[in-house]
């Protein structure tokens, strides 16, 4: 029967090409637009790290001066040397990471090569573990490695690619900013989007090819990327210094959800700690947020995005409305032949599921024509100078959306209209032919 009633829509589309084609190209442009919008916001709205999001929380305090204190204000967005090393000491949760971005100069024994800058990150050796970072060869450093301030270091694939040609560098020396570290471990191909765990330098697109402990970053003086906030003078001008009232730290820790309710205690009694000792002014204020809050909370999907989702949607549905509009022309344009068939033995339910199928049809020509153009609206988005640009790739799970939103679209728009057309009354029609 179906293909009975592929037949007959086949034969209706021939009869009438120009309404067909205003129908093909309404939906085709509603599926393409909201396609591309919809594929842009997956692509920024998804879960960096999925399977762990739940577990890795992003800890804030408040230790800046009284002056300006407002109830309930949001606290600092990162945090004192200070303070990040007291909490990393105590290690209350099951892991815990201080960080913050770097950056410096390779200096590569391969004659062939020049020095070159690149971005790295200072941070503490539970990132690795805490982060599922995988790993190509060797290791990261350890907890130990952070406390005797060893000079090594763990580099990134595409790094190793370039200084090694991608043999396993494990062991060998890296000349960076002056210093020789030794390489303990080359990573994998590693890059959340968006980089969550460091909001502060952008949230798509980086690439961070060197990684060293916090301790020892510290201590050769490496160069420093990010955000930092001070409310006070650094003793001896140093802003980096353990006691210097500056905010340029960020500190993740890891645990079972259902500690975080403990964990966010001891952040309140370890305030309260430090305003009793005269460090901190302001009364306890403390945030402990997970990442898909944390994201949330920084507007990690940039607001135009969204409004342009919402557009696209909007447009999609004044497609439907005008392809309802031309379904309901076409349909009761026929209804002398609907009413012979119906005079013929044909029942409503026969009327409406071939009418159905007709604007199912034209759904399906429409969205493989709109998942095109949702191809097109990608490329071009592509091209435009944005950090998230390249990520706008359609996956085999935006591919399966568009199959159901194309489907979702031609049975809604064609409802209404093979409603109306199983309606017609046989004897009224055979009258007046």
């Amino acid at each position: 029967m179906f293909a009975y009633y592929a037949r007959l829509a086949l034969r209706s589309f021939r009869r009438n090409k120009v309404l067909t084609a205003l129908m093909v190209v309404a939906i085709a442009l509603g599926i393409g637009a909201s396609m591309t919008t919809l594929t842009v916001f997956h692509v920024l709205s998804g879960d960096p790290i999925p399977g762990k999001s739940e577990r890795l929380f992003y800890v804030q305090l408040d230790p800046r001066p009284r002056s300006g204190y407002v109830p309930d204000d949001e606290p600092a967005d990162q945090m004192t040397r200070f303070d990040a090393e007291a909490l990393l000491r105590d290690a209350k949760a099951e892991r815990q990471a201080v960080m913050t971005g770097g950056g410096g100069t390779v200096e590569p024994e391969n004659s062939t090569l020049k020095p070159f800058s690149l971005d790295g990150r200072w941070t503490s050796a539970d990132f690795f573990p805490m982060f599922t970072v995988p790993m190509l060869y060797g290791q990261p450093w350890s907890r130990s490695d952070d406390e005797a301030r060893s000079r090594v270091v763990v580099i990134s694939k595409s790094l190793n690619d370039k200084l090694f040609n991608g043999a396993n560098s494990v062991g060998r020396d890296l000349r960076f900013s002056g210093h020789m570290l030794r390489i303990v471990g080359v990573m994998d191909t590693w890059r959340p989007e968006p980089s969550f765990y460091d909001l502060t330098l952008g949230s798509f697109g980086r690439e961070e090819d060197v990684f060293a402990p916090f301790s020892t970053a510290l201590d050769l003086k490496l160069g420093r990327n990010g955000n930092m906030n001070c409310f006070g003078e650094s003793p001896n001008g140093e802003s980096s210094s353990v006691n210097a009232p500056c905010v340029w730290l960020q500190y993740w820790a890891e645990m079972d959800p259902s500690k975080a309710s403990d964990y966010r205690n001891y952040l309140i009694n370890y305030s309260n700690q430090q305003r009793a000792a005269g460090r901190f002014e302001r009364p306890a204020n403390v945030q402990l947020r997970d990442v898909m809050t944390w994201l949330d909370h920084n507007g990690a999907v940039p607001s135009d995005v969204r409004l342009q989702l919402w557009l696209a949607l909007a447009f999609l549905c004044v497609c439907l409305v005008n392809t309802v509009g031309l379904l309901l022309a076409k349909f009761l344009r026929r209804s002398g032949e609907i009413g012979v068939r119906r005079a013929l033995g044909a029942s409503r339910r026969q009327i409406f599921m071939q009418c159905l199928v007709e604007a199912g049809a034209v759904g399906l020509v429409g969205g493989v024509l709109g998942l095109l153009l949702a191809m097109l609206g990608l490329y071009a988005v592509r091209q435009q100078p944005v950090d998230y640009a390249k990520l706008a790739q359609l996956d085999g799970s935006m591919l399966l959306v568009a199959l159901g939103l194309t489907l979702f679209a031609s049975l809604a728009a064609g409802f209404l209209p093979a409603w109306r057309a199983m309606q017609v009354t046989p004897a009224i029609q055979l009258k007046s032919q």
